[in-house]
């Protein structure tokens, strides 16, 4: 349902957002022939930096701030590229689904790009959250709503020119699983008490000589689950972009423009893949969240 929203309007929006990226691309590998063969340049775009680059028009530098000492612990807050791209994934969201919402206000028969969020909001609670969590799943509702678009819009961010994908940061990643945790945890102590919860871990009817070994490989599955979320999000994310600024170092990994069609082509193909994997990551995290959640909760299933 949710890949069937992308009308062909859509779609050649984003093969021409594909193409003037790699073309972007391309001009900045340029720019950088230099450091191009030894692959150092890759490892610049895709890691986080206090830089903004808009290569080969100049570079924005963000402002870095002295660290702040608590209890020991040294926190830098300085503004980051990935930081930067946060705020605004959050600001598009917030627009987003405002103008969404005044759709609905204004008229009874709300637009096409509000319909086909509805479509989406509808998917998410009908076939992921209430099936794996039950009708009081609704009440977590605008969580993996919010969950969802976040991770979707940030995904998208990779085919934007000169902008950076968040969901490709393992900071980033980490923190929607640390969130993801505590709902998981928070929603089963809720729904079966500290001891209720715990004890629920280990199934009923095993041997007693057995239930040491199963108590400590389920207390470590409560910390693999938020592990394979963050993995997850951030190694298909990051392997995207990986091989798309590959394919363009090819050109200069082999000195010839004769190898430039072949290596744009293949970054092309990668990038419009990318949008699929976008939907794809977004929706694996959203579902993934809500069985947890749903296995804390009805732990007798």
């Amino acid at each position: 349902m949710i890949f069937g929203l992308v009308t062909d309007s859509t779609a050649s929006s984003i093969v021409a957002g594909a193409a003037k990226t790699v073309v972007d691309t391309a001009r900045a590998v340029a720019s950088q022939a230099s450091d191009a063969a030894s692959g150092n340049w890759i490892i610049e775009h895709v890691t986080d930096s206090h830089t903004l680059s808009f290569l080969p028009f100049g570079e924005i530098h963000l402002p870095v701030f002295p660290p702040i000492n608590i209890g020991g612990i040294s926190l830098d807050m300085s503004l980051t590229k990935h930081v930067v791209m946060l705020w605004l994934v959050a600001i598009l969201v917030f627009i987003v689904m405002k103008a969404v919402s005044r759709s609905y206000k204004q008229s009874l028969i709300p637009g096409r790009f509000a319909s086909a969020v509805e479509m989406v909001i509808i998917f998410i609670r009908d076939d992921v959250v209430v099936p794996a969590i039950g009708e009081k799943g609704k009440r977590y509702l605008p969580f993996f709503l919010t969950l969802f678009f976040f991770i979707l819009f940030s995904n998208f961010f990779e085919l934007i020119p000169y902008a950076s994908t968040p969901s490709g940061d393992i900071s980033v990643t980490a923190a929607l699983a640390i969130i993801a945790f505590i709902l998981v945890q928070g929603s089963g102590i809720k729904q079966n008490g500290v001891v209720g919860y715990f004890r629920g871990l280990v199934p009923s009817g095993i041997p007693i000589f057995a239930i040491p070994i199963i108590a400590l490989v389920e207390i470590m599955g409560l910390f693999t689950k938020p592990f394979a979320l963050c993995v997850r999000l951030f190694a298909n994310l990051l392997a995207g972009d990986i091989a798309i600024y590959s394919f363009i170092g090819l050109i200069f990994v082999f000195g010839t423009v004769l190898v430039a069609p072949l290596a744009i082509g293949f970054a092309l193909f990668i990038e419009i893949l990318e949008v699929l994997v976008a939907f794809i990551q977004a929706y694996i995290f959203v579902t993934l969240t809500a069985l947890f959640v749903g296995m804390a909760i009805h732990q007798e299933h």
